[in-house]
């Protein structure tokens, strides 16, 4: 925000800046300055041309552009450009008619050719008379290329610009509007994970509840933990991969209060462990499905999840679970979220540069997810 205020306080200077040097360079680099003295009419005529081209500029760039060609009205805009263009050859004209410009140029272009002030009597060497060549010599100010030239480039410069800043808010527009649509769309995905996950360790804490009372007091405790770190901790946005183990760490501790002893669970952490920003929440999914689909108090099973860091900026989760007779794992608990969720939050946080790789059935009879992330 504060970079933008800053570009629009700074675009009045750039043009005050833009004009100037144009100015200056209109003024004082005529192609005759240099060898004719210009009477004040001249500059007069200069000076007001400048600001009826500056006037031009804006009037194009402010109303002919978004009224007309902006609009569709191309056929409407070309006439407007083209009405421009003659009112200001004209108000050149004009200008130089009002000024007699053309009379006090032939003086001064004459002066500076015969010096002498020989007049039409004095003849060159061979030649005819001097004075009655330069009388019928063209003046350069007969026909205006300059103007003409400038009167051009000052109309297609305006529409040029105001083109190219229209395409330019209009790409920044569509560029905030997609952000906007990808971060609304993490904050619901993101909100109906939590609730998922939440949901799902309650229903593991009130069965716990019948058992051990004072196991369930403090599987209460870690759970609020576990909350304040998704409600809190979490908010602003990516959090650490230190945090983000300790919070597995905590889960599966919670969800290991009501296992019995048929089921071995084995947690892994990267070691070393190199801190690096990770979404939050994103590996949940896959350590709570192995929970919910690979752990039955009539069955033994084994639960496996492994972190590790191959480089500084990659990592490997692996989770495997024991198949056990019920119906086909898949990430979804009871409401069909889990995958969908952690699929779609990975292609937009991370597009391209992960690979998730499901095994529903290994020769060992489990259940494997491989995930490799470029952090």
């Amino acid at each position: 925000m504060a970079d933008f205020t800053f570009r629009r306080a700074l675009q009045p200077l750039i043009h005050v800046l833009v004009w100037g040097l144009f100015g200056l360079t209109f003024l004082l680099f005529h192609p005759l300055t240099g060898r004719v003295v210009m009477p004040p009419q001249f500059w007069v005529k200069q000076g007001l041309m400048l600001a009826v081209w500056v006037g031009a500029f804006y009037l194009t760039a402010g109303v002919s552009v978004p009224r007309l060609l902006f609009r569709g009205h191309t056929g409407w805009f070309v006439g407007a450009l083209v009405a421009t263009a003659a009112l200001l050859l004209l108000a050149n004209y004009g200008l130089e008619k009002q000024l007699h410009l053309r009379e006090l140029m032939d003086r001064a272009f004459h002066a500076a050719i015969d010096p002498a002030g020989a007049g039409p009597q004095r003849r060159g060497p061979g030649g005819p008379a001097l004075g009655g060549g330069l009388r019928g010599a063209r003046s350069p100010f007969r026909f205006d290329a300059t103007g003409t030239l400038i009167t051009l480039l000052v109309l297609g410069i305006s529409t040029s610009i105001t083109v190219v800043q229209r395409w330019q808010t209009e790409a920044q527009g569509r560029e905030r509007l997609e952000q906007q649509r990808v971060l609304s769309e993490l904050a619901s995905l993101k909100a109906q994970i939590n609730p998922h996950f939440f949901f799902n360790t309650l229903n593991n804490i009130y069965a716990l509840t019948l058992l051990d009372g004072e196991q369930a007091r403090a599987a209460i405790h870690r759970l609020s933990r576990m909350m304040r770190y998704v409600l809190y901790d979490t908010a602003a946005g990516p959090t650490l991969l230190s945090q983000e183990v300790a919070f597995i760490q905590d889960y599966i501790t919670l969800m290991q209060l009501r296992l019995t002893d048929r089921v071995t669970v084995e947690f892994a952490p990267p070691a070393p462990l190199h801190d690096v920003p990770l979404a939050p929440m994103l590996l949940l999914p896959f350590v709570e499905n192995a929970f919910k689909h690979g752990a039955a108090a009539s069955h033994t099973s084994r639960i496996v999840v492994a972190l590790r860091q191959p480089t500084l900026h990659t990592l490997a989760l692996e989770v495997r679970n024991t198949l056990l007779p019920t119906p086909t794992t898949d990430l979804a608990g009871s409401n069909g979220i889990g995958l969908a969720n952690t699929r779609r939050r990975l292609e937009l946080l991370y597009p391209g540069r992960y690979d998730l790789q499901v095994t529903e059935r290994t020769p060992a009879n489990e259940y494997l997810v491989e995930l490799t992330l470029t952090v």
